[in-house]
Order: structure tokens, then sequence, then C-alpha cells
């Protein structure tokens, strides 16, 4: 069985960093398209950023320049530095990954952007 677990959310002020860290665990034997989701209260799912197992990111115009994706293709793990953090990024924080032909999601976390 795949899961991804996700960490590193929390409240920060506007301007502040945080980095989120999502890791696959389970029966893997091959790992495409990583990348987060969020969705803020009352509002639809939208991609983030996502990276392809060759390392090439994407990002959504809302965050690019500020968000960095990356991965461990060792580790299995996907990383989301958020720097320079606006309320209106304040939302639920999804990873997901495709693995052995499907996709996962984790549990989401929250980010919370407030003076």
């Amino acid at each position: 069985q795949v899961q991804l677990v996700e960490s590193g959310g929390g409240l920060v002020q506007p301007g502040g960093s945080l980095r989120l860290s999502c890791a696959a665990s389970g029966t893997i034997f091959s790992i495409n398209a990583m990348g987060w989701y969020r969705q803020a209260a009352g509002k639809e799912r939208e991609l983030v950023a996502a990276v392809t197992s060759g390392g090439t990111p994407t990002y959504a115009d809302s965050v690019r320049g500020r968000f960095i994706i990356s991965r461990d293709n060792v580790k299995n793990t996907v990383y989301l530095q958020m720097n320079s953090l606006k309320p209106e990024d304040t939302a639920v924080y999804y990873c997901y990954a495709l693995i052995n032909l499907l996709t996962y999601w984790g549990q989401g976390t929250q980010v919370s952007v407030s003076p």
C-alpha cells in the first residue's frame, strides 16, 4: 500500500516562509510527477506547483517567483519552499504523486498566513 505523508504547515506572518514536505512510502516501482495543490475555504482546489521525475518544475502564476518545488528521488519526497507568503496563500495544501501509474494524495496540511 502506498502512502503520502505531509508535514511542515503552520501559521506564519505575511512575508514569512514555510517549507512543506511530502514523503511517499510503501511498494513503489515508479514515481512520475509529484506536486502540490491547495484549497482555500469556499474555493476550488488549484494546482500550485508540480515537478516531473526529471526535475522540471511548473508553477501557478500566483506563486511563480515566490515558491520553489523540488524533489529527492532517493527519499521519494517532494518539497515546497514557500517564501514571501501572502494572506491569500492561506489554504489546505495537498501533495500528490503519480506512483505505479496511479495518483495518490496526502492528507493535507493547513497553511495560514496572518499578522
